[in-house]
């Protein structure tokens, strides 16, 4: 079935003047990846670098779609426009998201200056989609002020969002033996600002007390250095979310003081680049694969002939 042809500069012109519809289309196209997607990209570049990128993580159970919910409602106080990709499972059968426009944020579905997308992680690991990057651009774009981006809940994996914000919060909840795995998880590491979710819940002072002490312990205590704050939240109440706001501006702040935010933006379009070259030299080792080449440096290696190194050397100058 051929693709039907795409009029980029209106898509984007339309994006641009808050059009739910052409955000969407545009987000499609990334998904798909369509053969539009360079001019996509291209059309795009020039009004990117405004939104604030926030990714939430944390084990399942922990109230991340709550938490975004409310995230959202205290950001749009602010008269702010948002983006939220929330990244759910693939179904096993449409690769699709399961999970759809997220059943906890119907509050949000009707507001014009709020735009929620579900994307399927499609087996892809660390908790988001590979197409992540992409749809925060057009995000971005579109104008929004701040993009929330929600990883599947797949625990220790999911340090990977961290490359991808400029603002990681970690969610926890007690009862959950959530601060023995931040620090086996190596979460205590990339977390900007710590949550302790359901904090009416018995336990809540003593996970935020080892927080604390974790964080102490590591090597963000010396002078100039970011200290994650560890904030109290009832999500579903709405309880701390002011708190919450006041972390993630103080951050903000802070990058912004000290070039942080340059250079972790710098990090994130490196590795954007680089899994895009590495993409497209995957497909031309999988059409180097249809013909005879690699397998016959696979028979080398296995008969002792030659070494994965060599054939490898081989495989490369032949792309």
């Amino acid at each position: 079935m051929a693709r039907r042809e795409v009029d980029v500069p209106a898509l984007v012109e339309q994006a641009r003047a808050g059009s739910p519809r052409a955000v969407a289309r545009l987000i499609t196209l990334v998904e798909n990846d369509h053969p539009a997607l360079r001019e996509v990209m291209a059309a795009l570049a020039p009004h990117t670098g405004h939104a604030h990128v926030i990714g939430l993580t944390g084990s399942p159970g922990v109230g991340k779609s709550t938490s975004t919910s409310m995230l959202v409602s205290g950001l749009r106080g602010r008269d702010l426009r948002v983006g939220v990709l929330a990244v759910d499972p693939s179904s096993p059968f449409s690769g699709g998201a399961l999970l759809g426009d997220r059943i906890r944020m119907t509050d949000h579905v009707l507001d014009p200056e709020v735009y929620i997308r579900s994307m399927a992680s499609r087996g892809h690991l660390g908790g988001l989609s590979w197409s992540t990057p992409q749809a925060l651009r057009v995000l971005d774009a579109a104008g929004c002020d701040v993009v929330l981006v929600e990883t599947v809940g797949v625990g220790q994996s999911e340090v990977e969002v961290a490359g991808l914000a400029d603002t990681t919060l970690v969610l926890l909840a007690p009862g959950m033996g959530d601060g023995v795995q931040a620090a086996k998880a190596g979460i205590l590491e990339i977390g900007d600002v710590f949550v302790v979710n359901k904090a009416d819940r018995e336990g809540a002072d003593n996970t935020v007390r080892e927080l604390r002490h974790m964080i102490s312990l590591g090597d963000r205590t010396e002078p100039g250095l970011w200290r994650p704050p560890v904030v109290k939240t009832i999500a579903d109440r709405g309880e701390g979310l002011d708190e919450v706001l006041e972390a993630l501006d103080k951050h903000r702040a802070w990058m912004e003081g000290n070039d942080e935010l340059h250079r972790r933006r710098v990090r994130r379009a490196t590795a954007e680049i680089e899994a895009i070259a590495l993409a497209q030299l995957r497909e031309r080792m999988g059409d180097l694969g249809h013909g005879d080449d690699l397998t016959s440096a696979a028979e080398e290696v296995v008969a002792g002939e030659t070494d994965p190194y060599a054939a490898a050397d081989r495989v490369v100058a032949a792309l």
